[in-house]
């Protein structure tokens, strides 16, 4: 048997991939034995950890560039990734190293024994050793799934977020609003911050605050919001209780409601960021896959993961203050465990041209599966059908004119899988 020091990375996610029988499975027990034995130390990091249905990596991305603006040191952990599993692991924005990352999961290996990890908690483990290792001032801990049971919950939070609440992995966390805020609730800690950034929370959010004893700041009570056509508002509250007001402050190109949601916790954290830093950071904030845009063949192209309803209908009303002069494309490829019909109705009014893509594995859904559905919303709808995003790509760019506007969308596996046949990086 190869010896693990001698591993290259790829090997080490094959490996890692085959630890557990389960792709999922929701508890902090043995990924809580196994980080003891690692003897992770963040006595001198503040945590933000953020949950939510959408708006997490907008969110994390905001406050990221914000404090590094700012002069501080950040550790950044997301998932998934694009094209490389480094990019769920960033230290100062930069990708940390597939050495690096080996040697995590080489410790992770030597301190789990018998103990089996999911692919996700394994991951997690590396990169709170790589974290716990650099000691950054600020961690920023993105949820996989849920809160309550999720492996980052290892970990306690000086701020916990919940951007937002929607029907999603309903087999995992309930199939209620309640229920699934209950479990996003879940990362709050007694006598710590806690933030929400849902304008209509469920109310088991503020119950679970109540009964762990967090402080929290909900939007609309606690912080506030105003657009205008140039710029906008924002007011708050800081860690001593006060209120604070920024005004004209730049629109950013990521989601607004993430952005005031950032700022609300970065005035909960200890060390003050200057209104420059704040300004930069809301400026240069982009992400793969979020309203990403490029030139495809000469036309815009725009590329967002949208894979529920709630997200599709917030790309929906972006697309919509675009004006097209030709027509707009919608290339589609979904898992079959999402709420296709929903993602098809708020994305429909937008379509000129359907390009349904089937997704491979045994969540995804066949172009066959997807315009079945389409049907049912909208049985006039122009389609073509693929069976992969690649032959959907091309068929596309076989019918694009300069006037054109595309969006491709419905997974990240279909972002992702558009970006490396366009040789994109991520």
């Amino acid at each position: 048997m190869q010896a693990v020091t001698e591993l290259t990375l790829n090997e080490w996610l094959s490996r890692i991939e085959a630890c557990h029988p389960s792709e999922i499975e929701l508890g902090l027990d043995r990924i809580r034995d196994v980080a003891r034995q690692l003897a992770l130390d963040f006595g001198a990091t503040r945590v933000v950890t953020i949950a939510g249905t959408n708006g997490k990596g907008s969110t994390q991305t905001f406050l990221d560039r914000i404090l590094r603006h700012g002069g501080h040191s950040t550790g950044c952990y997301s998932s998934p990734h694009f094209l490389r599993y480094n990019e769920r692991v960033r230290l100062n924005g930069e990708e940390v190293s597939d050495g690096l990352l080996c040697d995590a999961f080489a410790a992770v290996e030597r301190a789990r024994g018998t103990t089996p990890l999911t692919y996700f908690e394994f991951g997690t483990l590396a990169a709170l050793k790589i974290f716990a290792d650099a000691r950054p001032e600020y961690l920023l801990l993105e949820v996989g799934l849920g809160g309550r049971l999720d492996a980052v919950n290892i970990i306690d939070a000086d701020v916990a977020v919940v951007t937002t609440v929607a029907l999603d992995h309903t087999d995992w966390l309930g199939d209620s609003r309640e229920l699934i805020g209950r479990e996003k609730a879940g990362i709050f800690r007694a006598g710590r911050a806690a933030v929400c950034g849902d304008p209509q929370p469920p109310v088991t959010v503020a119950e679970v605050a109540t009964q762990l004893g967090a402080c929290l700041h909900q939007v609309g009570q606690t912080f506030s919001w105003q657009s205008g056509d140039s710029s906008w508002d924002w007011q708050g509250l800081n860690a001593r209780g006060e209120a604070v007001e920024m005004s004209g402050l730049p629109l950013p190109a990521l989601p607004l409601p993430n952005a005031a949601t950032a700022l609300q916790v970065l005035h909960l954290l200890p060390d003050p960021v200057p209104r420059q830093a704040i300004e930069r950071g809301l400026q240069d904030a982009r992400m793969t896959g979020r309203m990403q845009r490029i030139s495809l063949d000469g036309s815009d192209c725009i590329l967002d993961v949208a894979h529920n309803p709630e997200a599709a209908g917030y790309i929906a009303a972006r697309l919509r203050a675009m004006p097209v002069r030709g027509r707009r494309h919608l290339l589609l490829g979904m898992l079959g465990d999402k709420d296709v019909a929903g993602v098809l109705a708020a994305l429909a009014p937008l379509a000129d041209r359907w390009h349904l893509a089937g997704l491979a594995g045994a969540r995804g859904q066949s172009s066959d599966r997807l315009a079945e559905t389409l049907d049912r919303v909208d049985d006039s709808a122009s389609r073509a059908l693929y069976p992969d995003v690649a032959s959907a790509l091309q068929g596309l760019r076989g019918e694009l004119t300069a006037d054109d506007q595309v969006l491709i969308a419905g997974s990240f596996f279909t972002v992702s899988e558009a970006l490396a046949q366009l040789k994109l990086e991520g």
